[in-house]
């Protein structure tokens, strides 16, 4: 019977034998390093929604929508809506919900396509921060920016409207020509949210 091969090496008298890898894990390696190109440009590329960081914001943001069962429906006014904006986890969850519903208008990042630049500080149809929540549920412009109140929920149009909010004065690079007016400052947060912002920070 032929002895198998062994490696032309020994340690301390103990040798090796010269066994082969076997063929599939070859393949299986060449595969991967054929794979990593395209892995890491539909990853890694710069494509929204494909980094570990945006699935991570959109679990977040699932796992912070489970909330509403523990809150009352929210009041769309300026105080709530200037709240929330102060809130981080909050504001996540506004910005999944504008970019699964209005970046197809808006842009990814408000900087505006069909619908106006949100990252300015001219607006349309806005002259209080609590007017981004009714123009969100009733729509505005004969129905150019349809309403949202029969497909979002009342704390989803808080939510959404605290994260266009917090665009405000953020002249994202490429933006769509500024229209409308400039209106006066967002009203400061509560300083209850300041408190909560602090301890989410620490947390």
């Amino acid at each position: 019977m032929r002895e198998p091969a062994k490696t032309d090496h020994a340690y301390d008298g103990i040798e090796e034998f010269d066994n082969p890898l076997p063929a599939w894990w070859k393949w299986t390696f060449v595969a991967t390093i054929v794979i990593c190109p395209f892995y890491w440009m539909f990853y890694h590329g710069g494509a929204e929604g494909r980094s570990i960081q945006d699935s991570y914001n959109l679990a977040l943001a699932d796992n912070t929508r489970l909330q509403f069962a523990e809150i009352a429906d929210l009041s769309p006014d300026s105080a709530t809506i200037m709240r929330f904006s102060a809130k981080p986890s909050w504001v996540r969850v506004g910005e999944i919900v504008f970019k699964t519903n209005c970046a197809s208008c808006h842009g990814r990042q408000g900087e505006g396509k069909i619908g106006p630049n949100l990252t300015d500080e001219q607006y349309k149809h806005i002259n209080a921060v609590d007017d981004i929540a009714k123009v969100i549920a009733n729509g505005a412009a004969a129905n150019a920016m349809p309403a949202w109140s029969n497909r979002l929920h009342p704390n989803e149009i808080v939510m959404v409207s605290a994260y266009v909010a917090t665009l405000r004065g953020q002249n994202v690079e490429g933006g769509k020509a500024s229209e409308g007016k400039q209106i006066p400052p967002w009203p400061a947060a509560p300083a209850d949210s300041t408190e909560d912002t602090e301890a989410e920070n620490a947390s």
